[in-house]
């Protein structure tokens, strides 16, 4: 992905509107929303030190835990705001009406959210998972050293790419790695090695999110609301580039991962993509990817973190 591209996503942004639930209100009049732009790779709990000023004087006596819901759906902390925009609002709404809440956390639907450092160990677990796809381990991100790890999360904080990418060079994470390399020692870091010494495949970390939905409709505005995290499940599965220069797009990758849903085969999609059959996961709201496993993720993460640090 060229600098150009990067650059884009990273600057991306969604305007949001944030109403104060009515039951934290104590003051008349009630408190107007706020308007935000917030970061779609952000989380949206990173939104705190903005939204507890400007409430503050509206909240009732207690103890701070932040968290929001869409439609009465609480929304879980740890998914990128442009994760959900693009997952719950089928016809997207400019700005996103949201709710923001700071007492009664709904802890029989979310996972216990801590501050920052909730976020932050989730990111790195996340940055773990995907390098052990790519290099069939993740001792470069375990052995990074503390001012890394920190300028890398700080990177991500505060959306700046050209920091991110000074850290994340070090790891090798792309997907052929050393591109420009013809050291098949580098070169092999990142992929399979054929006996002329040429990379056979890449492995690009993916996880898709699925809208299940059992009703049919003809127009995305008459599809049912999302009211509930049982009807989402996502799949964790890399996807396999065979060769190097090839164009690889989005569509590659959805249709590699959901192969029902396209009735046209392709030829040269089939021969030159594969997904990894050992490596596929296709997880439900009701299983691998509930509350508890992801809370065990990033307990697990945290505490990998602080053995490397120490």
């Amino acid at each position: 992905m060229d600098m150009e591209a990067q650059r884009f996503l990273w600057e991306g942004a969604i305007p949001l509107q944030i109403h104060l639930h009515e039951s934290e209100v104590t003051t008349l009049p009630s408190p107007p929303p706020a308007l935000i732009l917030a970061p779609r790779l952000g989380c949206l709990p990173l939104l705190a030190s903005h939204l507890k000023p400007y409430f503050s004087s509206a909240l009732p006596p207690g103890v701070d835990t932040i968290w929001f819901e869409y439609r009465g759906m609480p929304l879980k902390w740890y998914i990128p705001t442009g994760v959900l925009f693009d997952l719950l609002c089928a016809e997207p709404e400019r700005p996103w009406n949201l709710t923001v809440h700071f007492r009664g956390y709904p802890g029989n639907i979310l996972i216990p959210y801590e501050g920052e450092d909730s976020i932050k160990w989730s990111f790195i677990n996340s940055f773990k998972e995907a390098a052990y796809i790519i290099n069939g381990n993740c001792k470069n991100v375990m052995n990074m050293c503390q001012p890394d790890q920190v300028e890398l999360w700080r990177s991500v904080l505060n959306g700046n790419l050209e920091a991110y990418l000074r850290v994340s060079s070090k790891l090798k994470l792309g997907a052929f790695g050393e591109m420009n390399s013809s050291s098949p020692r580098s070169r092999s870091s990142m992929g399979e090695i054929d006996v002329s010494g040429q990379v056979k495949q890449g492995r690009v970390p993916v996880r898709l999110y699925v809208w299940y939905v059992i009703e049919d409709f003809d127009d995305l505005e008459d599809a049912p609301p999302i009211d509930s995290w049982d009807k989402v499940f996502y799949i964790n599965q890399p996807v396999e580039i065979q060769g190097e220069g090839r164009c690889f797009t989005l569509h590659d990758a959805v249709k590699s991962l959901l192969p029902d849903y396209f009735v046209e085969k392709s030829l040269g999609t089939a021969e030159s993509l594969t997904v990894g059959g050992d490596d596929k996961q296709r997880v439900s709201s009701e299983d691998a990817s509930d509350d508890k496993k992801a809370e065990e993720e990033v307990e697990t993460s945290c505490d990998d973190c602080v053995n490397c640090k120490g």
